[in-house]
C-alpha cells in the first residue's frame, strides 16, 4: 500500500496558522515580565530589622531576617538595603511558636512520630518617607518534624525551614503588594 500525503487548500492553511497564533496569544494573556505591582526592578530599596520574639523559642528572630533578606536579593523586584536607608523598611514580631502532633508509632498511641510547627508572626512593612504602613499582617509559617530522641535538636534544625517558608509567604505579599 502506498501512503499519501495531504495536502489542505492554501486558505486552509492560513486559516489554520491564525488559530495557533490566537490559541498561542491567549495562553500569554496573563503573563507579566518583570514585576507584578507595576514597579521598576530595582527602583526602591527594602530594608529587613531583627523581628522582636515573643515565643518561647529562642534565636529565631535571626533566621527569620537572614531569610526574608536572601528572599529580597534573589527575587529582584527591589534591592535590599543593609545601611539603614532603605525606601521600605520590613518589622515584625514572632507572635506564637505552636507544634502540634501529627502522627503517632504505628502500635504506640502516645509516643509522636511527627509535629507540625508553626510560626505566627505579625509582619510590618513602612514606607520610611511617609510613615505609610504598606503591610500589617499576620503569617504562618508552618514545617513538619520528625521526633526523634532529642526533640530539641529537630526543632532547630527546624528553625531555617519555618524562616523560608515565612520568608516565601511574606516577600509575596510585600513584592505583590500594591506599593
Amino acid at each position: 500500500m502506498k501512503s499519501r500525503s495531504v495536502r489542505l487548500h492554501p486558505f486552509f492553511q492560513v486559516a489554520l496558522s491564525l488559530v495557533m497564533v490566537v490559541v498561542w496569544g491567549a495562553g500569554c494573556a496573563g503573563y507579566q515580565l518583570g514585576p507584578t505591582n507595576g514597579t521598576a526592578a530595582g527602583s526602591r530599596s527594602v530594608e529587613v530589622a531583627l523581628f522582636r520574639n515573643e515565643t518561647n523559642e529562642p534565636r529565631l528572630s535571626e533566621p527569620v531576617a537572614q531569610s526574608l533578606r536572601h528572599r529580597f536579593q534573589q527575587e529582584g523586584t527591589y534591592r535590599l538595603a543593609t545601611d539603614g536607608s532603605g525606601d521600605v523598611q520590613v518589622t515584625g514580631t514572632l507572635k506564637r511558636y505552636e507544634r502540634d502532633p501529627i502522627s503517632f508509632q504505628p502500635n504506640d498511641l502516645i509516643t509522636t512520630r511527627d509535629y507540625d510547627v508553626r510560626l505566627v508572626v505579625q509582619v510590618r512593612a513602612v514606607e520610611r518617607s511617609t510613615g505609610k504602613v504598606l503591610l500589617d499582617k499576620e503569617v504562618i509559617a508552618r514545617t513538619v518534624i520528625q521526633s526523634n530522641a532529642d526533640l530539641g535538636s529537630a526543632e532547630r534544625q527546624a528553625a531555617p525551614l519555618l524562616a523560608d517558608d515565612l520568608a516565601r509567604k511574606a516577600s509575596a505579599l510585600l513584592i505583590d503588594g500594591t506599593w
